[in-house]
């Protein structure tokens, strides 16, 4: 079919979105859908690897933007936030309204799914009234003949006035033909339609009165009808953006303010309300999306989603739901945990015998032992424990992760926990931004731009670090299993590790519920919003993409945060290790000024200080503890949990330690990379300073009543 591949980029200047095409000539694509649509795997497929992400200007609403090549034309493809309506009830519905109407697209495509039409029409509907040039994908249409559903798709096609294209993206069937109905579409004048959908009498009679008038101040650069609708309707942010693009505003022009005004007194004489209005705009959509869905889609068997419904009876019901949940999240920290334990240490083994053959080259060059033992001591050797200890569970658990994503099943989860955060006082999308959080906190706080009220969305982001994150999986295992299970490895220890770990983040998920009612009441105070949540039809996950795309887009972005800040926390820890005032080292003296202050929570100096060095990372924690007690000048690596146990106990530490320092691992200031990215996320360093002492204050507080009740029982 002639398609090859390029890339591009993508830029933000000001509040524009700037396209930044590989040849002035490339056309600009528009890619709309609902969630779960496989829009993306559209986008994916068209664009390869040759994908830019970042924000939409203004707004933490995440764009994806990538190049193809069909029949030697460029096509920069733009995939808009997956979205249900135009209507713009949330931040990702005024991104995809905004760049179809105003981003100067040369042709729209709306990808909607074979097995469940009529819902899709609703958005294929709002977006042809705006669209002039646009198409439509109908999608997955593999699983619709294996339900036993066919969609017509020349009467489709001809119902809805444009071109109608069938495809199975994962398969990449019918793309061809789609890239040749886009390059039909963007090369042709935009074609005269008549009105897809018809409102009631006192609507269509306003839109009468007023659309003229609006045609002849703006031209054809805004679809009149469609304009004429949103003043009747009164969007304010529409309106807004609709001005900006025309550089005028509406308002004053006088022919469109008397139209606008006969129009509106017409309605209040025929008794129809702002909200009759909205009422009937929605109302009608619907109606009509039902009756080209009932001549175009025949459908042999009648209950053709009984065994994803029989599915969900049992994953969603109040009897078994919350059990399979723990059990999937045992057995997903088991792989994790039995998985990564031996590629840990062949990583570590090679990355430390790298960094001895550093040192070796760095002395046959006559390079000073203070910058050997920085570089080699310091840096590289941080380095090398952040990499050894975050790759293979991050391998492990993020493809695993985007598994259950793709068979369908977090949505799920999310359903079963939404009451749960609406008592809460938050949103029930929540419960997804907190699985995110297992692996990585940042990402998770990432993941919140779902959650559409500003006020749930903070909430979230505050809570999240109270779920661990891969870097404290190693510190938690650890301990529990040296002073709690008394098991040194095998099939037994790591189940006992996961079940350990699984009541631990039971107590996380506990304090992310008592916090998130915390603020809801205090500082964060309102009502908690109701959103529509998707079950989508349960799919056989395609295993290489899955692992593919968790690597690229998670683990390895994930770990290229975390090296970046491992790198100067390296440098910091050396200095500080080697660097001696009075006979003691920087180390040593910091860590006995603190000592007083947690002994008070049932830890010590140097814990508490290897705390404060691992706001970087949190996989250093243990490796500075043990620098600490052992004097040692650089990191160090104890694999065997006896040996590591015997030198805690010779320093002092018993189980009210161990379950203090648990508890404080568990629930203290998230990492630097996750602070900093609530920072962007939530644009104040206000919340970003709440977001580090909440959990610290909760840890606290638990350890000071752990120690204080141990000391009064006489067991500490």
């Amino acid at each position: 079919m002639g398609l090859s591949k390029d890339s591009t980029g993508i830029k933000a200047a000001g509040t524009e979105l700037i396209i930044c095409k590989a040849k002035e000539e490339d056309r600009v694509v528009a890619l709309a859908g609902n969630p779960n649509v496989g829009k993306s795997t559209v986008f994916n497929e068209l664009t390869g690897m040759h994908q830019h992400t970042g924000n939409w200007p203004g707004k933490t609403v995440t764009n994806a933007q990538g190049h193809c090549v069909f029949q030697n034309q460029g096509y920069v493809m733009v995939d808009l936030p997956g979205c249900y309506s135009l209507m713009a009830h949330s931040a990702e519905e005024e991104v995809a309204r905004d760049f179809i109407c105003f981003g100067g697209s040369d042709a729209a495509i709306v990808v909607c799914d074979a097995t469940c039409l009529e819902r899709n029409l609703n958005l294929v509907l709002q977006t042809l009234e705006l669209a002039p040039k646009a198409l439509v994908c109908v999608n997955l249409m593999d699983e619709a003949k294996r339900r036993k559903i066919s969609v017509d798709l020349k009467a489709l096609s001809t119902l809805l006035g444009v071109p109608v294209i069938g495809a199975s993206a994962r398969s990449r069937r019918g793309l061809g033909r789609l890239m040749a109905a886009v390059k039909d579409v963007a090369e042709s004048p935009a074609p005269e339609r008549a009105p897809l959908v018809t409102y009631s009498p006192p609507t269509e009679k306003a839109l009468a009165l007023l659309c003229p008038a609006v045609r002849e101040a703006c031209g054809d650069s805004i679809p009149a009808r469609w304009l004429s609708l949103k003043l009747l309707e009164g969007d304010r942010t529409l309106l807004a953006s609709a001005e900006k693009h025309l550089g005028f505003s509406l308002s004053s022009q006088p022919l469109i303010a008397e139209a606008l005004e006969e129009a509106r007194s017409l309605l209040q004489q025929a008794q129809f309300s702002p909200e009759q209005l909205q009422d009937d705009m929605v109302s009608s959509i619907v109606r009509r999306a039902e009756e080209i869905a009932a001549a175009t889609v025949v459908t042999e068997k009648e209950n053709y989603r009984a065994r994803d419904q029989k599915i969900d009876q049992i994953l969603t019901s109040k009897l078994f739901g919350f059990p399979l949940m723990l059990l999937a999240l045992l057995a997903i920290f088991w792989l994790t945990i039995s998985g990564a334990n031996y590629p840990s240490q062949l990583l570590s083994t090679a990355l430390f015998w790298v960094g001895e053959q550093l040192r070796r080259f760095l002395s046959t060059v006559h390079t000073a032992p203070w910058l050997i033992g920085l570089l080699v001591d310091g840096m590289y050797r941080t380095l090398a424990w952040v990499v050894s200890v975050m790759l293979p569970p991050m391998a492990i658990f993020f493809p695993l992760f985007t598994l259950l994503e793709d068979l369908g099943y977090l949505p799920r989860v999310a359903f079963n926990l939404d009451k749960c955060f609406q008592k809460c006082g938050a949103c029930g999308k929540q419960a997804l931004t907190t699985c995110m959080g297992f692996g990585c906190n940042a990402a998770g706080v990432v993941g919140c731009r779902i959650i559409d009220s500003p006020r749930e969305r903070l909430i979230a982001m505050l809570t999240n670090s109270f779920v661990p994150c891969n870097g404290r999986f190693p510190t938690l295992i650890a301990l529990s299993s040296m002073f709690f299970l008394g098991v040194a490895g095998g099939l037994r220890a790591s189940l006992l590790s996961a079940l350990s770990l699984l009541a631990m983040i039971l107590l996380g998920i506990f304090m992310t519920f008592a916090v998130s009612k915390f603020l809801s009441k205090t500082l964060l105070k309102g009502v908690p919003s109701s959103f529509t949540l998707e079950l989508p039809p349960y799919r056989r996950p395609q295993v290489g993409k899955v692992i593919v795309r968790s690597i690229f887009d998670r683990t390895l972005f994930v770990l290229g945060r975390a090296v970046t800040v491992a790198i100067p926390a390296g440098l910091i820890i050396w200095i500080m290790a080697n660097v001696t005032i009075n006979g003691a080292t920087l180390l040593a003296h910091c860590s006995g000024f603190l000592d007083p202050f947690a002994r008070v929570f049932g830890m010590d100096g140097v814990i508490l200080l290897a705390f404060l060095l691992g706001f970087p990372a949190n996989e250093i924690v243990v490796p500075i503890i043990l620098m600490a007690y052992l004097a040692q000048g650089s990191l160090v690596e104890m694999s065997d949990l006896a040996s590591l146990k015997l030198l805690l106990v010779e320093n002092g530490w018993t189980w009210v330690t161990a379950a203090c320092t648990i508890l404080f691992s568990l629930m203290h200031w998230p990492c630097s990379t996750t602070c900093l990215t609530i920072r962007k996320e939530s644009q104040s360093w206000k919340w970003t300073a709440a977001a580090f002492l909440i959990p610290t204050a909760c840890g606290l507080f638990l350890c000071f009543l752990v120690a204080t009740g141990a000391r009064l029982a006489g067991v500490a």
